[in-house]
Protein backbone atom coordinates (compact mmCIF):
# COMPACT_ATOMS: atom_id res chain seq x y z
CA UNK A 1 0.00 0.00 0.00
CA UNK A 2 1.56 3.50 -0.88
CA UNK A 3 2.18 5.56 1.98
CA UNK A 4 1.30 9.40 1.28
CA UNK A 5 4.25 11.77 0.99
CA UNK A 6 4.48 14.00 3.95
CA UNK A 7 5.84 17.68 2.70
CA UNK A 8 8.59 19.38 4.76
CA UNK A 9 7.77 21.10 7.69
CA UNK A 10 8.87 24.50 8.53
CA UNK A 11 12.59 24.83 10.03
CA UNK A 12 13.60 28.48 10.67
CA UNK A 13 16.34 29.25 7.71
CA UNK A 14 16.82 26.03 5.69
CA UNK A 15 20.83 26.11 5.13
CA UNK A 16 20.77 23.64 2.57
CA UNK A 17 18.68 25.97 0.28
CA UNK A 18 20.81 28.66 -1.86
CA UNK A 19 21.53 31.21 0.23
CA UNK A 20 23.14 33.82 -2.00
CA UNK A 21 20.97 36.04 -2.34
CA UNK A 22 21.24 37.12 1.57
CA UNK A 23 24.60 37.28 1.53
CA UNK A 24 24.26 39.74 -1.43
CA UNK A 25 21.80 41.98 0.32
CA UNK A 26 23.82 41.75 4.08
CA UNK A 27 26.33 42.70 1.90
CA UNK A 28 24.85 45.54 0.25
CA UNK A 29 23.25 47.43 3.73
CA UNK A 30 26.59 46.61 5.13
CA UNK A 31 28.64 48.16 2.48
CA UNK A 32 26.50 51.07 1.52
CA UNK A 33 26.28 51.89 5.51
CA UNK A 34 30.09 51.82 5.87
CA UNK A 35 30.28 53.85 2.71
CA UNK A 36 28.01 56.68 4.01
CA UNK A 37 29.68 56.31 7.71
CA UNK A 38 33.09 56.95 6.47
CA UNK A 39 32.54 59.97 3.76
CA UNK A 40 29.55 61.72 5.25
CA UNK A 41 29.98 61.08 9.24
CA UNK A 42 32.61 63.72 9.60
CA UNK A 43 30.55 66.17 8.72
CA UNK A 44 27.67 65.66 10.90
CA UNK A 45 26.33 67.58 13.29
CA UNK A 46 26.61 70.08 10.34
CA UNK A 47 25.11 73.11 9.78
CA UNK A 48 21.60 71.50 9.14
CA UNK A 49 22.14 68.54 10.47
CA UNK A 50 22.50 67.86 14.64
CA UNK A 51 24.19 64.76 15.86
CA UNK A 52 21.40 62.75 16.75
CA UNK A 53 21.40 61.52 12.86
CA UNK A 54 24.60 59.71 13.72
CA UNK A 55 22.42 57.67 15.68
CA UNK A 56 18.89 57.25 13.99
CA UNK A 57 21.01 56.36 10.32
CA UNK A 58 22.06 53.40 12.53
CA UNK A 59 18.83 52.58 14.18
CA UNK A 60 17.41 53.00 10.38
CA UNK A 61 19.16 50.57 9.21
CA UNK A 62 19.01 48.08 12.12
CA UNK A 63 15.23 47.85 11.68
CA UNK A 64 15.42 47.07 8.29
CA UNK A 65 17.62 43.82 9.02
CA UNK A 66 15.78 43.00 11.43
CA UNK A 67 12.29 42.96 8.90
CA UNK A 68 14.66 40.95 6.77
CA UNK A 69 15.29 38.54 9.66
CA UNK A 70 11.59 38.00 10.77
CA UNK A 71 10.80 37.49 6.89
CA UNK A 72 13.63 35.05 6.27
CA UNK A 73 13.29 33.56 9.54
CA UNK A 74 9.14 33.21 10.02
CA UNK A 75 6.87 30.56 9.07
CA UNK A 76 5.10 31.16 5.90
CA UNK A 77 2.03 29.71 6.55
CA UNK A 78 3.18 25.72 5.98
CA UNK A 79 0.16 24.02 5.33
CA UNK A 80 0.23 20.31 6.83
CA UNK A 81 -2.20 17.21 8.07
CA UNK A 82 -2.70 18.71 11.27
CA UNK A 83 -4.25 22.33 10.24
CA UNK A 84 -5.39 21.80 6.68
CA UNK A 85 -8.59 22.03 7.80
CA UNK A 86 -8.11 25.37 9.06
CA UNK A 87 -7.02 26.48 6.34
CA UNK A 88 -9.69 25.35 4.32
CA UNK A 89 -12.07 27.31 6.40
CA UNK A 90 -10.20 30.54 6.05
CA UNK A 91 -9.98 30.41 2.33
CA UNK A 92 -12.93 28.81 0.67
CA UNK A 93 -13.04 27.47 -3.34
CA UNK A 94 -14.52 29.88 -5.59
CA UNK A 95 -15.12 27.29 -7.82
CA UNK A 96 -13.73 29.44 -10.73
CA UNK A 97 -10.00 29.70 -9.78
CA UNK A 98 -9.70 27.14 -6.81
CA UNK A 99 -11.55 23.57 -6.70
CA UNK A 100 -11.42 21.45 -4.37
CA UNK A 101 -8.42 19.30 -5.32
CA UNK A 102 -5.49 17.53 -3.21
CA UNK A 103 -1.80 18.38 -3.72
CA UNK A 104 -0.12 15.74 -6.14
CA UNK A 105 3.51 15.63 -3.41
CA UNK A 106 2.26 16.45 -0.47
CA UNK A 107 -1.17 13.94 -0.79
CA UNK A 108 -2.96 16.35 1.24
CA UNK A 109 -6.02 18.66 0.73
CA UNK A 110 -4.91 21.89 -1.14
CA UNK A 111 -6.52 24.90 0.55
CA UNK A 112 -7.64 27.91 -1.69
CA UNK A 113 -4.85 30.38 -2.65
CA UNK A 114 -2.37 28.19 -1.48
CA UNK A 115 0.20 26.66 -3.70
CA UNK A 116 3.41 23.77 -3.38
CA UNK A 117 7.06 25.39 -3.64
CA UNK A 118 9.14 23.29 -5.51
CA UNK A 119 12.25 24.73 -3.61
CA UNK A 120 10.97 24.42 -0.19
CA UNK A 121 9.01 21.17 -0.87
CA UNK A 122 6.31 22.11 1.07
CA UNK A 123 2.59 23.75 0.54
CA UNK A 124 2.23 27.11 1.76
CA UNK A 125 -1.10 29.17 2.51
CA UNK A 126 -2.19 32.27 0.27
CA UNK A 127 1.43 31.84 -1.16
CA UNK A 128 2.73 35.07 -2.71
CA UNK A 129 6.23 33.75 -4.30
CA UNK A 130 9.27 32.44 -3.35
CA UNK A 131 11.75 34.96 -2.69
CA UNK A 132 15.36 34.15 -3.17
CA UNK A 133 16.31 37.15 -1.56
CA UNK A 134 14.85 36.10 1.79
CA UNK A 135 15.76 32.38 1.41
CA UNK A 136 11.74 31.88 2.40
CA UNK A 137 8.56 31.64 0.64
CA UNK A 138 5.94 34.66 0.86
CA UNK A 139 2.98 33.44 2.72
CA UNK A 140 0.33 33.94 4.57
CA UNK A 141 2.06 34.17 8.16
CA UNK A 142 4.83 36.54 7.16
CA UNK A 143 4.02 38.61 4.18
CA UNK A 144 2.90 41.17 6.95
CA UNK A 145 7.06 41.55 7.45
CA UNK A 146 8.13 41.67 3.74
CA UNK A 147 5.32 44.59 3.32
CA UNK A 148 6.76 46.21 5.69
CA UNK A 149 10.62 45.34 4.68
CA UNK A 150 9.53 46.87 1.08
CA UNK A 151 8.14 49.88 2.76
CA UNK A 152 10.90 50.50 5.37
CA UNK A 153 13.44 50.57 2.83
CA UNK A 154 12.12 52.92 0.49
CA UNK A 155 11.75 55.09 3.27
CA UNK A 156 15.17 54.49 4.61
CA UNK A 157 16.52 55.17 0.66
CA UNK A 158 14.64 58.65 0.96
CA UNK A 159 15.80 59.29 4.59
CA UNK A 160 19.59 58.78 3.29
CA UNK A 161 19.08 61.09 0.31
CA UNK A 162 17.56 63.86 2.21
CA UNK A 163 20.13 63.38 4.99
CA UNK A 164 23.09 63.31 2.46
CA UNK A 165 21.52 66.05 0.45
CA UNK A 166 21.43 68.41 3.25
CA UNK A 167 25.16 67.39 4.31
CA UNK A 168 25.80 68.48 0.63
CA UNK A 169 24.05 72.13 1.26
CA UNK A 170 25.86 71.94 4.68
CA UNK A 171 29.50 71.89 3.29
CA UNK A 172 28.42 74.29 0.71
CA UNK A 173 27.40 76.96 3.50
CA UNK A 174 29.93 76.22 5.56
CA UNK A 175 32.41 76.72 2.69
CA UNK A 176 30.62 80.02 1.66
CA UNK A 177 30.37 78.01 -1.90
CA UNK A 178 27.17 80.37 -2.45
CA UNK A 179 28.72 83.76 -1.24
CA UNK A 180 31.33 83.40 -3.34
CA UNK A 181 29.14 82.29 -6.85
CA UNK A 182 27.21 85.53 -6.13
CA UNK A 183 29.90 87.66 -5.53
CA UNK A 184 31.50 86.38 -8.50
CA UNK A 185 28.19 86.89 -10.63
CA UNK A 186 27.36 90.21 -8.67
CA UNK A 187 24.19 89.26 -7.71
CA UNK A 188 22.24 88.84 -4.57
CA UNK A 189 23.80 86.75 -1.77
CA UNK A 190 20.81 83.66 -1.86
CA UNK A 191 20.57 80.86 -4.35
CA UNK A 192 18.00 81.64 -6.17
CA UNK A 193 19.85 84.51 -7.52
CA UNK A 194 22.03 82.81 -8.27
CA UNK A 195 20.05 79.40 -10.19
CA UNK A 196 19.78 81.16 -13.54
CA UNK A 197 23.90 81.94 -13.64
CA UNK A 198 24.30 78.67 -12.33
CA UNK A 199 21.79 76.73 -15.45
CA UNK A 200 23.59 79.45 -18.13
CA UNK A 201 26.56 78.06 -17.14
CA UNK A 202 25.77 74.35 -18.31
CA UNK A 203 24.60 75.94 -21.30
CA UNK A 204 20.72 75.09 -20.74
CA UNK A 205 19.33 77.95 -23.18
CA UNK A 206 21.61 76.55 -25.89
CA UNK A 207 20.05 73.11 -25.58
CA UNK A 208 16.33 74.38 -25.44
CA UNK A 209 17.12 76.29 -28.33
CA UNK A 210 18.93 73.22 -30.16
CA UNK A 211 15.62 71.65 -28.80
CA UNK A 212 13.54 73.53 -30.71
CA UNK A 213 14.93 74.12 -34.06
CA UNK A 214 15.04 69.85 -34.12
CA UNK A 215 11.34 69.77 -33.76
CA UNK A 216 10.89 72.60 -36.55
CA UNK A 217 13.38 70.17 -38.75
CA UNK A 218 10.81 67.38 -37.97
CA UNK A 219 7.87 68.90 -38.34
CA UNK A 220 9.16 70.46 -42.08
CA UNK A 221 10.50 66.71 -42.73
CA UNK A 222 6.72 65.37 -41.80
CA UNK A 223 4.97 67.89 -44.23
CA UNK A 224 7.30 67.26 -47.09
CA UNK A 225 6.61 63.45 -46.97
CA UNK A 226 2.67 64.12 -46.58
CA UNK A 227 3.05 66.14 -49.93
CA UNK A 228 5.34 63.96 -51.29
CA UNK A 229 2.46 60.73 -50.70
CA UNK A 230 -0.14 62.66 -51.59
CA UNK A 231 1.34 63.39 -55.37
CA UNK A 232 2.25 59.66 -55.51
CA UNK A 233 -1.07 58.27 -54.60
CA UNK A 234 0.51 56.15 -51.61
CA UNK A 235 -1.45 53.83 -49.83
CA UNK A 236 -2.83 54.60 -46.21
CA UNK A 237 0.38 54.03 -43.69
CA UNK A 238 -0.93 51.01 -41.41
CA UNK A 239 -2.12 51.62 -38.25
CA UNK A 240 0.67 52.40 -35.33
CA UNK A 241 1.76 49.14 -33.38
CA UNK A 242 1.35 52.02 -30.04
CA UNK A 243 -2.11 52.65 -31.03
CA UNK A 244 -3.17 48.96 -31.66
CA UNK A 245 -1.39 48.34 -28.43
CA UNK A 246 -3.97 50.54 -26.55
CA UNK A 247 -6.71 49.80 -28.18
CA UNK A 248 -9.77 49.12 -26.06
CA UNK A 249 -10.79 45.25 -26.45
CA UNK A 250 -14.19 44.05 -26.89
CA UNK A 251 -14.21 42.06 -23.63
CA UNK A 252 -13.48 45.08 -21.34
CA UNK A 253 -17.35 45.27 -22.65
CA UNK A 254 -18.38 41.69 -21.31
CA UNK A 255 -20.00 41.77 -17.76
CA UNK A 256 -18.72 39.42 -15.22
CA UNK A 257 -21.65 38.25 -13.10
CA UNK A 258 -19.73 36.19 -10.00
CA UNK A 259 -17.78 38.73 -7.54
CA UNK A 260 -14.26 37.86 -6.59
CA UNK A 261 -14.67 36.40 -2.96
CA UNK A 262 -11.06 37.00 -2.73
CA UNK A 263 -10.95 40.87 -3.25
CA UNK A 264 -12.82 42.34 -0.15
CA UNK A 265 -11.87 46.26 -0.75
CA UNK A 266 -8.80 47.69 0.26
CA UNK A 267 -9.32 48.24 3.85
CA UNK A 268 -9.91 44.47 4.90
CA UNK A 269 -7.33 43.09 1.96
CA UNK A 270 -5.12 45.34 4.20
CA UNK A 271 -6.31 43.57 7.22
CA UNK A 272 -5.49 40.34 6.16
CA UNK A 273 -2.14 40.94 5.46
CA UNK A 274 -1.64 42.53 8.95
CA UNK A 275 -3.49 39.82 10.78
CA UNK A 276 -4.00 36.57 8.81
CA UNK A 277 -7.38 35.09 8.56
CA UNK A 278 -5.82 31.47 10.00
CA UNK A 279 -5.14 33.34 13.14
CA UNK A 280 -8.56 34.44 14.01
CA UNK A 281 -10.39 32.42 16.76
CA UNK A 282 -13.38 31.79 14.62
CA UNK A 283 -11.76 29.74 11.94
CA UNK A 284 -9.85 27.90 15.22
CA UNK A 285 -13.75 27.60 16.43
CA UNK A 286 -14.85 25.77 13.00
CA UNK A 287 -11.70 23.65 12.90
CA UNK A 288 -13.00 22.09 16.42
CA UNK A 289 -16.23 21.49 15.47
Amino acid sequence: MLQPKLCKTWMPFNFSKDVLGVIIYLAIIGVTYFLVVKSSFQYIPGYYLSEVHRFTSFLAVGVGVLLFILTSFSDPGTVKAENVTKYVCAYPYDNIIYTEKECSTCKILKPARSKHCSICDRCVARFDHHCGWMNNCIGEKNIRYFMAFLVWHFLLCLYGAVVLGLVLASRLKELKVIYILTAYYGVENSFFSLAPHIVQTFKWQDYINWKRKLNETKTSAAALKASISGMTGEKKPPESKWRAFFRRSPLEDVEVTKDNIYDKGFVRNLLEIVCPLSSKRSFTHNKVD
